[in-house]
């Protein structure tokens, strides 16, 4: 996979691998004629034991080439800021979650330079407050939609199914699409936090 490939997708699924010790995901093209899964465009781990959360992505799952990575500046923190840096550790940009405005619907902030700020939220507040108030409905699915100036940048919808499955829909040409994917994966990575 290169950046320019990932660069031109407008659709994204990213897929969590089912492992005991360690978060994976897979990040897959669309086919534009079955709507299914085509190639694998990244693999992303998540740090084991690490002191800040950190996860890396790499252009597949042998692990040999780095993409980029995601990072928190401090120690685990309700409302961390995560860079997001490419693989000689240039910002891409960043992203958090806004704490206050996360109490009954969830709500990130992403930055991508020279761009502004996009905030995603839940769709569905009725589903947001029962995954957060009933611990034995986390599992149900969310959509979230990110806007840039009251304008559509992104969605990421999590489907049903016994691995987590998201879908991304990206709407701005604009957007870095490596910042889109770290965004996708820290939704599975760092959501029920």
């Amino acid at each position: 996979m290169t950046l320019d490939t990932l660069q031109t997708q407008q659709h994204l699924i990213v897929r969590q691998r089912i492992r005991l010790m360690v978060n994976q995901y897979e990040v897959h093209s669309v086919d534009p004629a079955t709507g299914g899964e085509a190639g694998i465009l990244a693999f992303a781990q998540q740090k084991r034991l690490a002191f800040k959360e950190q996860v890396t992505l790499y252009t597949d799952d042998t692990k040999q080439t780095p993409l980029l990575g995601f990072k928190a500046r401090q120690v685990i923190d309700l409302g961390a800021t995560y860079d997001v840096t490419d693989v000689n550790g240039q910002p891409i940009g960043l992203f958090r979650k806004s704490f206050a405005a996360s109490l009954f619907r969830s709500t990130w902030v992403l930055e991508q330079p020279g761009y502004g700020e996009i905030t995603g939220q839940e769709r569905n507040q009725w589903v947001a407050i029962l995954r957060r108030f009933v611990d034995s409905l986390s599992w149900l699915p969310y959509h979230f939609d990110f806007t840039i100036q009251g304008r559509p940048a992104f969605s990421v919808v999590r489907k049903w199914g016994l691995r987590d499955t998201y879908q991304v829909s990206i709407h701005d040409p604009a957007l870095d699409r490596r910042l889109v994917v770290a965004m996708a994966v820290a939704l599975d990575a760092l959501q029920s936090r």
